[in-house]
């Protein structure tokens, strides 16, 4: 049987009606090439087979075009949009994607290090808040390539890091509730050991205060963002006798969590009780009543995020190792003026 020919970047130019130079340029400079001829290069690439060529290219460059995405629970909901800002960016710089769910398993991290180890991936996007375990500094051990930090920052400031501006969402979700009157005002999801959760909690602090309020320790609950937090949460505060006005929830799923024990007890939402989430998730428009929160920008977090590792994988300096992107109020039916009938 004949052996067939393998595909010539000349090939590939030829069916796709570009000269060599532009083949060249969309395989291994995509961003310098319009859209409509790097889509006809890709398919004349697919056409002929000259993928497999390419591939060999980045293996002799020792670069595997794929980046690798740590994120301990893919079901979160904010994480699905966030992922499609940094596949769109990714894939208009010819680079792939490969996703790790860690499931906060320290042993299943240590495993994905092993594209890492044996160069399947360039670059990594952690979504984890820390650096990977298995990874271990010092002399002859393996050195990790470019990262960057999504939606939960590393501690220590030297990770950059892309997310919205917690401390100042909070905020200003907060006086949202101060300008409807409420006074006494609950924060749900204190968490010493999560940074998002610190930051929201300052932010919400920081407006009481500006008020003249000092805020009252009854009213910060623990939580750990789940639904049933929040309604354990809201459970506590009626054993303590210590009850808001409104509720400042740590995200979307607590505050569903205090809506659930509320309607439980047949409170009539807003009128009695209002109640604030944070990042606009999917099911928030669906609650009853629905959720007036704090929107985060996901897809433009990744899509920030991609194109600042792809940066660092290309020798530059980030303008700024810490990107801070604004939430926006969404406001709709679970917070109503304080006393209004």
């Amino acid at each position: 049987m004949q052996q067939r020919k393998l595909a010539t970047i000349e090939d590939v130019a030829a069916m796709a009606g570009v000269s060599i130079a532009t083949v060249s340029r969309a395989v291994n400079e995509p961003t310098k090439v319009a859209d409509a001829t790097r889509r006809r290069v890709n398919e004349a690439i697919a056409r002929t087979g000259y993928t497999t060529n390419a591939m060999a290219r980045s293996l002799r460059m020792r670069r595997s075009n794929m980046i690798l995405i740590l994120a301990p629970d893919v079901g979160d909901p904010n994480f699905s949009n966030i992922l499609v800002g940094l596949e769109t960016e990714a894939s208009k710089r010819g680079y792939g994607l490969l996703i790790g769910n860690t499931q906060n398993d320290p042993s299943r991290e240590a495993d994905y290090l092993r594209f890492i180890s044996s160069n399947q991936a360039d670059g990594l996007i952690l979504f984890t808040g820390h650096l990977p375990f298995g990874f271990r500094q010092g002399p002859g051990t393996m050195r990790l390539p470019p990262m960057v930090a999504v939606n939960e920052p590393v501690p220590g400031g030297e990770m950059p890091f892309v997310g919205v501006d917690n401390f100042e969402g909070a905020r200003v979700a907060a006086e949202h509730l101060l300008s409807q009157g409420h006074r006494r005002i609950a924060f749900i999801g204190r968490a010493r050991g999560r940074e998002i959760n610190r930051l929201r909690e300052a932010g919400y602090r920081a407006a009481l205060e500006g008020a003249g309020i000092a805020p009252d320790p009854r009213l910060v609950i623990e939580g750990d963002g789940t639904t049933e937090s929040g309604r354990a949460a809201t459970e506590l505060m009626f054993v303590r006798d210590a009850l808001p006005s409104a509720f400042l929830c740590v995200n979307d799923a607590t505050a569903m969590g205090v809506i659930i024990a509320l309607n439980a007890r047949r409170y009539d939402l807003p009128r009695q009780f209002s109640v604030m989430g944070f990042d606009d998730i999917s099911f928030a428009s669906f609650l009853t009543p629905s959720l007036t929160t704090m929107k985060q920008p996901r897809h433009r977090m990744g899509e920030a995020a991609m194109e600042l590792l792809l940066a660092l994988l290309a020798g530059e300096k980030p303008k700024s190792p810490e990107v801070l992107l604004r939430a926006e109020l969404i406001v709709r039916n679970s917070v109503a003026r304080h006393g209004g009938s």
